[in-house]
């Protein structure tokens, strides 16, 4: 049975929004963006990888109609008496995909981690769906196939990362074929300003997961630490926006207040700027052409503050290097360079990869590949799996 479309008091359509990875950081943040515009945004399904408990507080709390259990063991581990009557509970990455196209979802909130993310960020694409893009994975491992598919199905691809978003709503200023480069903003993470020696010798998990300015998931934090996550971004951005890698910049900048900036060929430089909030992005993403009263904290101008811009070290820093080289070089690079930094980034993670060893590791991986100027959608998830095999076989 065809459910009848939701509509608010003044019978405007609510847009009703899957959110994939919904009890991650990025899903949160979205539940509470939709919890604060109720009367135009409806939570339609929601989905986790095995955190059921969490996701079923969620069921209870929105009602929405479907929620997803992507891990096929949960078929015979979830209590589904935790779930409400009215959501139908479905298991396995398939599902994900089936929730990303469904005919009664506008909207689709890609904010699962890594390479996973990226089946049903192609699912939603694939049927035509405004895609808000929290997973740069996606167009790390497939940019030019997904950018394809969006142009043939007629997707929106909006941002949701905070670089991502700044550079998006800066470019609403200007002309494409006027801009000169882009600037995206990293915080410098926990080891900022520490020397390539003090790295090799200095750093523990906990150091690296203790981010001074954003709440983020293990992984996305020690990427942070590395700067593979800035990496990733440039990689991203070359794509998202269709540039030449020489177009895109990257500096230091603790404060995160200027999210990212966009350079016009006459010298003009457009910034956006707020306090470093998810919220903001995420709603902007569903919201777009539109603004609405947001639920992110304001800048208080009355305060007396400064904003530092600072080059970032690539010596002591070299997965940064590995995000602009993979910007030039395209083909798989993306796919091999994203699988193996997720492996490494595991393994550092239970102690054995030291923190050095991540963007070294990934050095050589990426250097081993054979690639493939032109590939396929399957060749880059071939290439995928043969990066992390070699990964998990890597040793210093």
């Amino acid at each position: 049975m065809r459910v009848p479309l939701l509509a608010n008091a003044d019978h405007q359509p609510r847009n009703r929004i899957a959110v994939l990875g919904s009890t991650g950081s990025i899903g949160t943040s979205c539940l509470d963006v939709i919890a604060a515009h109720g009367d135009r945004l409806t939570l339609a399904g929601v989905t986790a990888h095995n955190r059921w408990q969490p996701l079923a507080e969620q069921c209870h709390r929105f009602e929405p109609r479907w929620a997803v259990v992507s891990d096929e063991g949960g078929r015979s581990s979830v209590d589904r008496d935790a779930f409400p009557h009215g959501t139908d509970l479905q298991f396995g990455p398939e599902a994900v995909e089936r929730l990303a196209a469904h005919p009664e979802v506008d909207t689709v909130v890609c904010g699962i981690v890594g390479a996973a993310g990226l089946r049903g960020a192609w699912a939603a694409i694939e049927s035509g769906k405004r895609v808000a893009i929290a997973n740069k994975e996606t167009l790390v491992v497939a940019g030019p196939l997904v950018m394809q598919l969006a142009s043939k199905t007629g997707a929106e691809l909006i941002p949701v990362d905070s670089e991502h978003s700044a550079i998006f709503q800066c470019l609403q200023s200007g002309r494409r074929a006027d801009v000169k480069r882009i600037i995206l903003t990293a915080s410098g993470g926990p080891f900022r300003g520490w020397s390539k020696q003090r790295l090799e010798t200095e750093v523990t998990v906990e150091r690296a997961l203790a981010h001074p300015t954003w709440q983020m998931g293990p992984k996305i934090t020690v990427d942070s630490a590395t700067m593979m996550n800035k990496a990733l971004e440039i990689i991203e951005a070359r794509w998202l926006f269709g540039l030449e890698a020489d177009q895109i910049s990257v500096v230091v900048h603790p404060q995160s207040i200027v999210h990212s900036m966009v350079e016009f060929v006459d010298g003009s430089v457009i910034a956006q700027l707020s306090p470093p909030d998810m919220k903001l992005p995420i709603q902007y993403a569903l919201t777009y052409p539109d603004r609405w009263h947001g639920v992110s904290p304001r800048m208080d101008w009355t305060q007396s503050s400064h904003l530092d811009f600072l080059a970032p070290d690539l010596d002591a820093f070299p997965a940064l290097q590995l995000g602009f080289e993979v910007a030039r070089r395209g083909g798989a690079s993306g796919a091999v360079l994203n699988a193996a930094n997720e492996v490494a980034v595991e393994r550092f993670l239970d102690g054995r990869l030291k923190f050095t060893d991540i963007p070294r590791a990934c050095r050589e991986i990426l250097n081993a590949h054979n690639d493939d100027p032109r590939p396929t959608l399957g060749e880059l998830l071939r290439q995928d799996a043969w990066a992390r095999e070699e990964m998990r076989r890597w040793t210093c």
